[in-house]
């Protein structure tokens, strides 16, 4: 069979059968769906992506080398958190990290996590790299990340070949969320999550010591789409 049959076959089997839709109670894993079947796992699930911010000028203006450790510090300690917090990591896109939860009060642990990947970047990742590459600092290069956090309904399935696949994620929630860590509108503000999101937040997130609201609206475009968001400034410390 030449290259153009076997493509019209996997077509002919892909978009002509019917979807194999199951609840998800956990998220799942790669080898828990199928690849060459129509199999999809729906999740009541938060989306979180945490993209480095700058990684066009730096690997424009450093050494690869120097941009290797920073991308690579910034995913690991992002990372590290998410993990902390119960989150399942399910891809990494270049300098961005995708995450999902799915269990207990999965609003306030995603936004949380975002608050203290917030605080690692500016009070642990950024001194260690000053220290090692001392040209970062001089050359006014923050480490940062944007985090975008959305909830909802999706729909997880495998795609690709054997030996070269990996599990996409459809649905509005891990689309907004992806757009949403993409926002640079105003440095001073790092983690951009949806309404709904927000209105999820338990009171000791949403709240600071003082009683203060430490989120502020901010309606935006975010895919084509008018929408209103909520945006922090606020980081959480590590103990």
């Amino acid at each position: 069979m030449g290259l153009r049959d076997e493509i019209r076959s996997d077509l002919d089997a892909l978009v002509g059968g019917a979807w194999s839709v199951r609840e998800g109670r956990v998220v799942p894993g790669t080898d828990d769906v199928r690849l060459f079947t129509n199999d999809a796992v729906k999740l009541d699930a938060v989306y979180l992506y945490a993209d480095l911010l700058g990684s066009t000028r730096l690997a424009r203006d450093f050494p690869w080398e120097t941009a290797g450790k920073v991308i690579r510090a910034a995913l690991r300690t992002a990372s590290k958190i998410i993990e902390s917090y119960g989150g399942e990591i399910r891809s990494y896109d270049g300098d961005r990290v995708m995450a999902i939860f799915i269990t207990g009060a999965k609003n306030t642990t995603a936004a949380e996590c975002a608050l203290k990947i917030n605080y690692a970047m500016r009070r642990i990742v950024e001194p260690a790299l000053y220290a090692e590459f001392p040209e970062l600092e001089r050359a006014g290069f923050d480490v940062r990340m944007s985090v975008g956090i959305a909830s909802g309904d999706a729909v997880i399935t495998r795609a690709g070949v054997r030996g070269s696949s990996d599990l996409v994620s459809i649905g509005r929630a891990p689309n907004i969320a992806a757009k949403l860590s993409d926002i640079r509108a105003e440095a001073y503000y790092r983690v951009y999550i949806t309404e709904s999101v927000y209105h999820s937040l338990l009171e000791d997130s949403k709240y600071d010591n003082d009683g203060n609201d430490m989120w502020s609206r901010y309606v935006t475009d975010v895919g084509g789409e008018r929408m209103t968001t909520y945006r922090t400034s606020y980081w959480w410390g590590i103990g």
